[in-house]
């Protein structure tokens, strides 16, 4: 499959595996083994984590897998997040959910997920959401140590506004190589905020999460996911593909910002479908008729 180049020496799968809901998979550690060397040979290399994922335990579980056979470490990148604080009761301190981007806190949160997924470095440590209380300073420092002893390769973001990415980009001394955001057909919020203009300008890719809209298109309950799902049919039915979600990722595949998807699923078949969507070539006309279904009105 096509990889992407997010930094030199920094490729990454043309989509990625998100494990925001692997306890859900109910997989044994073997059976886990099994799916993300199925996942490799289908040419996803790619996989997303946080350190909050499974109340702080999906990490753990990923690292319990890939401690079966080592060797697949050399063949994937790692991505994981830190700086959200959920009120959990592995924290009974904890009062209420909150957000802490001082560099102690980032440091102490690489080293627990370093721990957790038994492996020596991050590829990409994403902040997980932005904060009023973000110093860039705190964060460039932590970066600034964790790079310089290895643990951590490189820095990105998510959920950020450009605002927020300029102004952190600007206390940094390397390029932030990504933003995840919220993309689909039905969540245009960074076609209309200039987001995807402003990556597109920065030559960063985004990466896009929950691009089935949480199976909303597939399984549409209100009036815009109706007419999404429509125009989607539509456009498969011209193409000859029945499969509407390879229909949603081919969609997101062709915008110029090179969106790389995020899915969460546990499904070889459902992951091989969407590997198989880097195959289907859209016309501009069909691109269209899934974004103005979206919003609702023909383009001026």
């Amino acid at each position: 499959m096509k990889t992407i180049s997010l930094a030199p020496q920094l490729e990454v799968s043309r989509i990625v595996l998100g494990v925001w809901r692997l306890l859900d998979w109910n997989m044994s550690d073997q059976q886990l083994l099994t799916y993300l060397k199925q996942s490799i040979e289908a040419g996803v290399t790619t996989y997303d984590h946080a350190d909050i994922y499974g109340d702080y335990e999906c990490e753990a579980a990923f690292g319990k897998a890939l401690q079966l056979d080592a060797t697949l470490r050399s063949q994937m990148q790692l991505i994981t997040k830190c700086g959200i604080k959920l009120k959990s009761s592995k924290f009974p301190e904890r009062q209420l959910k909150y957000y802490d981007y001082s560099k102690d806190y980032i440091i102490q949160q690489v080293e627990r997920s370093l721990k957790n997924l038994q492996t020596d470095y991050i590829d990409v440590l994403l902040l997980h959401r932005p904060s009023p209380l973000l110093h860039p300073n705190e964060v460039a420092a932590a970066f600034e140590t964790l790079k310089s002893s290895g643990k951590v390769k490189h820095l990105g973001v998510s959920n950020f506004t450009s605002g927020q990415f300029d102004s952190l980009q600007s206390y940094m001394n390397e390029p932030l190589v990504t933003n995840q955001i919220e993309i689909s057909p039905s969540q245009l919020e960074h076609f209309e905020n200039g987001n995807l203009d402003h990556l597109i300008e920065k030559r960063v890719s985004p990466m896009a999460w929950s691009p089935l809209a949480g199976g909303t298109l597939m399984h549409p309950q209100d009036e815009k996911t109706i007419r999404i799902h429509a125009a989607l049919k539509s456009v498969g039915n011209q193409i000859g593909e029945k499969d509407l979600s390879k229909i949603i990722y081919a969609w997101l595949l062709m915008h110029p910002s090179h969106i790389i998807p995020v899915l969460g699923t546990g499904k070889i078949e459902r992951l091989k479908a969407a590997v198989s969507a880097l195959k289907i070539k859209l016309s501009q006309e069909q691109w269209f008729e899934i974004y103005t279904a979206s919003t609702g009105n023909e383009v001026p």
